[in-house]
This record gives C-alpha cells, structure tokens and sequence, in this order.
C-alpha cells in the first residue's frame, strides 16, 4: 500500500498536467467559435439556425455521451479512454478546419463532441486516483477547473485574434498542437486500474441520446419552423418520453449507465443542479453576446474578442479562490456566493444596447467571470467527495453532461428568443438566465456541504 501510494504521488504532477491540458482543449472549443459566427455566415453561408448547430452539435453530442465516456473509463481504464479522447478531438478538429460546408462542419463539431465526451470523466477520474488525500485532491481539482475555466472564458478572447491572424479555420486547426501536447503527458500519468467490468447500457444510451437530440432539435427549430409545427411538437414530445424511459430504465437495469443512488445523497444533486444553471447562462449569454457585438454594434472579430477580456482576465484567479475557498469553508458558501456574482453581472448587462459605452458591458462582465471562477471547483469536488472511487468516472461524467445539457439548452433557447427581435430576446434571455442562478443559489445554501 505504502509502494502504490508513492507511485500516485510521483505520477500525480503529470496526471494534472495531461488532464488540465485535456479539459483545456475541451472547454476552449465550447467558446472560442463564438466569435467566428458572424464570419462563419459570410464565408460558409451559414444562416442563424445552422450557427446555432455549430455551437450545439459540439455540446450535444458532448452531453448525450458523457455517462458512456464515464462508464468506458470505469471498465477499460481512465487513462486510456483519456488518449482515445484526445485522439480522436484532435482528428476531428482537422476535420473541422477543412470544412467547406455548413453541414460538413456540423457533421465535424459531432465528431468533437464526441471525442469530448470520452476525455473529460476520464480526466477527473485520473485525478481521483493520482490525488489519494482529499486536501491534495481538491487542490488538484481547483488547477484542473482553472484550466477549463480560463479557457471558456479565454476563447472569445483568443478566437478573435486568431481569425483576425490567420482566419477562421486557425480556430479548430490549433487543437493539434494542444493534443499532440496532451498525448505526450497522458504517457506519464497515472493509470486507474479498471473497474468492476460492468457491461455498457445500451439501452440506457440510445434513450438518453434520444432525449437530448430530440429536445435541442425542438428548441434550435421552433424559432425557425414555429412552435406549433408538427417537426417542432413531434420533437419535444419524443424528449418527454424518451427522457421518462431513460429513467424508467436506469431504476429497473441491473447494471444501469447511471445509478440513481448516486443522486441521493443531496450533495449530488444540489452540485447537477447548479452545474446546469451555470453553463445555461453562460453558453447562452456568450452566444448571445458575440453576436451583439458583432452584428448589432458593428464590432470585429478582434473587437469582440477584447470585450470579453475583463471576464477572461478574472476567471482563472477565480478558480483558484473557489478552490481555496473550499477547503476551508466547504462548498456552499462559494458555491452560494459565486452564483449570485454571476446573476449580477447579467442584471448589468441589460443596460448594453446600441448606444451603451463599453465600460458598462466591460464592468458587467467582471462579476460574471469572478461568480462563474468561484462556483465550479466546490462544485466538482462535493460531488466527487460523495460517491465512492469506483464510481468517479460515471459521476463526473453525470455532472459534465448536466452542464453540457444546460450550455445546449441555453444557447438552443436564447437563440429563439432573439429571432423575434434582437434586443428584446437579449433582455429576456439575460432575466431568465440570472432567475436560473438565484434559484441554483437557494439549492447550493439548502444541500450544499459545508465544513465540518
């Protein structure tokens, strides 16, 4: 025992480095084509449902297989589903670089999301394993949540210089230096024995895919096609049952993709719960708001890009505080405080029409990043911290494709709202997104852990 801990130990730098530069890459392409959209409808001609796609195809496919990426790294080995993962991304984000069509780069942006959905469990599943001590461990996960969080933030950033360098294509085609890199650390991280060999749900998949397609398809075209045409009806009313069989089946298998006992600690469930609010409002209003910016107030990529930069320099230093912040008062605190940040930003930001100046968005931009840095760190690890070793890769994976799930659906839902009328639909998206994080607040302060 005291030999295998003092392997962990040794191989724990590495596994952070490869699992922090596997959910950088993952997390920068959930935002970094934001910016590209506009550009994206010149050269490619691409219509706003199509842009829509673009950004949603990624997360879809990313949700829907998140709880099979978790269970593949159960069964076969965390670091090895990581580099498949990797592998595939990379080769997926080529794919994307090459696209000469709307379509072929929403066939493309599946392909990402998939690969997406293989590395990311994996990740905090190689962390659970490369970290025993929990102190060390939610350090671990602190710098792991600083990555993703500086790339969400940083890819309106980066994206603009990037198109105004070396144009859209530079935006996908970078991911095969980040996973060449990755790759290369992945060969020096610890490697999680297998689990119990439990077999896949099939089903249980095919049920939640099901779901979650038929529920973004439904969202994305009822402003395009109208709510009450049959396609649109059709579709939500398949999500309704789809999701109902899915957890029909998941209390009646015996080895089911995603146990549900695993939400019945409350910590579990209040950390899901929050993670959908989070990535709701934030997917949605950096859509959103890229769009603003370029199309509304005449702004560059480059432009756009800058004005995000208030949001992308405070997340990461966020990160790290909501880690600290953790450990020494629990989760609920900065998972309470963090959301209510984040809800305030928004409320500033409905004063940006046409003719607002810049600081205004710029200062409303601050809460936003500092609210969305604090809360994701007490949010990954309470939920690690109430499930058992074995179960960490399907429990990462339950809360990623939660998020993923509420980034669809925000950027699904804010983009009808605006379709009607602009400005409007802005207004109305940046109410019911701050709504969602004070509701997601009054959940972290009635079952989040404190310190004990």
């Amino acid at each position: 025992m005291t030999t295998e801990i003092a392997t962990e130990r040794a191989t724990g730098p590495w596994t952070l480095l490869a699992a922090a530069t596997g959910f950088l890459m993952v997390s920068l392409d959930a935002t970094i084509v934001n910016v590209a959209l506009p550009t994206l409808s010149r050269e490619l001609g691409a219509g706003l449902t199509e842009l829509q796609w673009v950004v949603d195809g990624y997360t879809l496919m990313f949700a829907a297989l998140l709880l099979t990426g978790g269970s593949l790294g159960d069964r076969l080995g965390a670091r090895r589903v990581f580099a498949c993962g990797l592998g595939l991304f990379a080769l997926a984000s080529l794919a994307c670089g090459l696209a000469v069509s709307p379509a072929m780069l929403i066939a493309a942006r599946f392909a990402q999301g998939i690969g997406a959905a293989a590395q990311l469990p994996a990740s905090l599943a190689m962390i659970r394993h490369g970290y025993p001590g929990q102190a060390e461990r939610t350090r671990a996960i602190a710098i792991w949540a600083a990555a993703g969080g500086a790339a969400v933030a940083a890819g309106p950033v980066l994206g603009g210089l990037l198109i105004a360098a070396l144009g859209w294509r530079s935006l996908f085609l970078v991911n095969l230096v980040i996973g060449a890199i990755g790759l290369l650390l992945t060969t020096r991280a610890a490697a999680p024995s297998p689990g119990t060999g439990r077999r896949l749900d099939l089903p249980g998949q095919l049920a939640a895919v099901l779901t979650l397609c038929a529920l973004t398809f439904g969202l994305i075209e009822g402003g395009a096609l109208g709510w009450s045409s049959f396609p649109v009806q059709a579709a939500l009313a398949v999500a309704v049952v789809c999701g109902a069989l899915f957890v029909w089946w998941e209390r009646r298998t015996a080895e089911p993709m995603l146990p549900m006992r695993l939400f019945a600690h409350p910590a579990s469930s209040s950390a899901c719960a929050v993670g959908f609010g989070m990535n709701f409002a934030y997917y949605g209003i950096v859509f959103l708001l890229s769009l603003f910016l370029q199309n509304e107030r005449g702004y560059s990529a480059l432009v756009t890009g800058l004005m995000f930069l208030p949001m992308t320099a405070t997340v990461t230093a966020a990160n790290l505080l909501g880690g600290r912040l953790t450990g020494r008062l629990g989760a609920k605190p900065p998972m309470v405080a963090g959301q209510l940040l984040f809800a305030v930003g928004l409320l500033g930001l409905l004063w940006a029409g046409h003719t607002a100046p810049n600081w205004v968005i710029w200062l409303a931009m601050l809460p936003i990043g500092i609210g969305g840095g604090i809360t994701v760190p007490p949010m990954t690890s309470a939920l690690l911290e109430s499930v058992e070793p074995a179960h960490a890769g399907v429990a990462s994976g339950a809360l990623n494709g939660v998020r993923q799930v509420g980034g669809a659906v925000g950027v699904a839902l804010f983009g009808t709202l605006v379709s009607g009328g602009f400005l409007p639909g802005l207004r109305l998206s940046l109410a019911i997104a701050s709504s969602v994080l004070a509701l997601g607040a009054l959940t972290a302060a009635r079952w989040a852990p404190v310190k004990t």
